[in-house]
């Protein structure tokens, strides 16, 4: 089993309706072959945690690096686990620029990092909302 960790730019701004088919297509694909995650997503900005059986894993990641919908797709970190971070999510999710109610996009994304014990992946996420509260 593999996490791997990456980031991408969309190629156009990023719209709730896109966001919410991306998330659809992604649970779906994901549940059916163990793949687990979470997608946050500021401004055109992605930053994705996909974890699961290794060649599910891969064969995900080389499906959205192939997608025209976004450029620049940069693996940041690829480990062996024998935990997953993120077991009960499909594909778990935080918009940037649509905290919940009063919450901050750092307040948000810092909930739902919270159970995460690796400290690299919860530092990419963590620091990926920090600047993206700042933008």
């Amino acid at each position: 089993m593999i996490r791997l960790l990456y980031i991408s730019t969309s190629r156009q701004p990023v719209t709730p309706e896109m966001l919410a088919d991306i998330l659809r297509a992604s649970r779906r694909n994901n549940a059916a072959v163990e793949v687990s995650g979470l997608l946050i997503v500021g401004g055109r900005r992605f930053l994705q945690a996909l974890e699961g059986p290794t060649d599910a894993v891969l064969a995900t990641y080389r499906r959205i690096h192939a997608d025209p919908r976004h450029f620049a797709v940069v693996e940041l970190a690829r480990a062996t686990i024998t935990e997953r971070q993120f077991p009960r999510w499909a594909m778990g999710a935080q918009a940037g620029r649509t905290p919940a109610a009063s919450a901050s996009i750092s307040d948000a994304v810092a909930a739902l990092i919270a159970p995460i014990t690796d400290p690299t992946l919860s530092g990419y996420f963590g620091g990926f909302a920090e600047r993206q509260a700042a933008a």
